[in-house]
């Protein structure tokens, strides 16, 4: 059995092994010549005050102490085991393939988009050209939103699965290792497509199944359970257990489900802007003025501020990163964030969102399952106009934002496809607007420097979160009216993440190998 030492470091200090072990005695009063190994378990900034240090959590083994291996991945022949259908390849899809594996179990993967590499193509063009695919965007296609959204892997649902071994997964098929020692993970965008086609080859090795350019567009039941699935509206596929990890953004989905008299919710969201500075500023802000040391990587934040009975706060804060543009749909705008694996850009940007509860929008209905789709909807096609309906989008200085001005001009952005000088007050709903004026100056007074006319504001970061719930048992996690129907990850309410959407996904497969007892811890 290993034991845990917490010590602090400089950042300059923290490639010094003896240095660091010597702090670990010193802390500890373990004896250096029992020591067997050591390793980092956990590292973590402390920026509250200046010098700036890393808060190390250092794992120790003594002579005679077994040190763990980590989780590998088990791959077995399932080519002849009982199938189960999985719609998506996003990170719920993959690590239910995964997991399907393990448990003895073929899994049966239908993408609606292209693989990883070729969905490259579709981007550029959205990028370069204005034109986007419905089926092979940044949100459809192998990997999922997960693979274009800088890959990051902290979650705060640890108490839904085991997070330790979805890292560990993650590095079995080729992320760094460090990934299982930061606070906050990061994979970077950049890598992310080796490693996910790494899983799917094992998924096909296994014997399972991947299936892209195969859009779900029918269901069969018989009576209250499933019986089959449609794929492309052409042909139809038997199978009695269907894990429906589509993504937030597969709105088809939603429709069909309800026209099918299978129930859905309006489920709360958040909606805002996605706000760009310089990385410069931030570090200097977050370090105190140590943003110089070569030794620290990009600073990154995190906002929270209740406005008027809502909450606003920051989402998917991206260091070095880039606007992305996420519209799944032609007449439609919509932005998202990334960063390569250094987070080595110029610029820092983050979502600014605002809570909204289905009971918060004038058209509220409570049988109306729509509500805040239909909200969603409407904010990005409005957008989408007032930035001349292309995929450049609607943007505006902060401190013009809040004062109500027209920005005269823009400091170099990010967001390839090109933004329009908008006042956005008059575009954003006035319930999102309002709250984020108010919000603005509140975050200055946190972060002295962060309220500036040099950060611009791009609309709208409207992805946050599923804005529909596909109900299921607590228990089962089937769906709550359709047996063998397993609602899973963003798309159906129950994720937030890429490791919270991916433990989504094992927990949907052990559910359904307990139901016919065979799964293999």
């Amino acid at each position: 059995m290993s034991t845990l030492v917490q010590i602090t470091a400089l950042p300059q200090e923290l490639e010094d092994r003896h240095l660091l072990l010597n702090r670990v005695v010193k802390k500890s009063k373990i004896r250096k010549d029992d020591i067997k190994d050591w390793r980092i378990r956990k590292r973590s900034i402390d920026a509250r005050n200046k010098p700036v240090r890393f808060t190390l959590q250092i794992e120790v083994w003594n002579h005679g102490e077994e040190k763990k291996p980590l989780t590998p991945f088990i791959l077995q022949d399932v080519s002849k085991g009982r199938k189960i259908a999985i719609i998506g390849a996003g990170p719920a899809g993959l690590y239910a393939a995964l997991r399907a594996v393990e448990a003895g179990i073929k899994p049966v993967v239908f993408e609606r988009g292209k693989d990883v590499r070729s969905r490259r193509f579709d981007l550029a063009k959205i990028n370069k050209d204005h034109i986007v695919n419905p089926e092979s965007n940044y949100c459809f296609g192998e990997g999922g939103a997960g693979t274009y959204s800088d890959g990051k892997l902290y979650t705060r649902s640890k108490k839904r699965g085991n997070v330790l071994k979805a890292l560990e997964w993650f590095v079995n098929f080729g992320a760094d290792p460090d990934i299982l020692v930061d606070a906050h993970p990061h994979i970077g965008t950049n890598k992310l497509p080796k490693i996910i086609t790494a899983m799917r080859e094992a998924v096909i090795e296994a014997g399972g199944e991947v299936h892209f350019n195969s859009k779900l567009t029918d269901l069969k039941l018989n009576g209250d359970r499933m019986e089959a699935i449609e794929i492309n509206a052409e042909k139809w596929f038997s199978f009695e257990d269907l894990i429906l990890a589509t993504g937030h953004s597969a709105r088809d989905i939603f429709y069909l489900l309800h026209y099918k008299n299978i129930k859905i919710e309006a489920k709360p969201f958040a909606l805002g802007v996605r706000i760009e500075h310089q990385q410069k500023l931030i570090d200097q802000i977050q370090y105190h003025g140590e943003n110089d040391n070569p030794y620290l990587p990009p600073a990154s934040y995190s906002l929270v501020e209740q406005v008027d009975g809502m909450g606003v706060y920051s989402f998917c804060m991206c260091p070095g990163g880039i606007i992305a543009p996420c519209a799944t749909e032609q007449q439609e705008v919509v932005t998202n964030g990334w960063s390569p694996s250094k987070r080595n850009n110029p610029y820092s940007n983050s979502g600014i969102v605002v809570s909204i509860a289905p009971s918060d929008l004038p058209a509220f209905k409570p049988e109306d399952p729509f509500v805040c789709l239909d909200f969603q909807k409407l904010v990005e096609k409005n957008c989408w106009e007032a930035a001349g309906k292309t995929q450049q989008v609607p943007a505006q200085r902060m401190k013009d934002f809040v004062e109500g001005k027209l920005s005269k001009d823009f400091p170099k952005t990010s967001y390839q496809p090109g933004i329009v000088s908008v006042d956005l007050n008059k575009v954003l709903p006035d319930l999102i607007a309002r709250r984020l004026r108010k919000a603005f100056v509140q975050f200055g007074r946190k972060l002295k420097g962060y309220y500036t006319n040099d950060a611009v504001l791009h609309a709208p970061e409207s992805r946050t979160s599923s804005p529909v719930l596909i109900p299921r048992d607590s228990d089962s996690l089937e769906h709550v009216e359709v047996k063998g129907l397993y609602p899973c990850g963003e798309g159906a309410g129950y994720a937030g993440g890429i490791i919270s959407a991916a433990i989504d996904g094992i927990n949907c497969v052990d559910a359904i190998a307990k139901k016919y007892q065979n799964i293999q811890d």
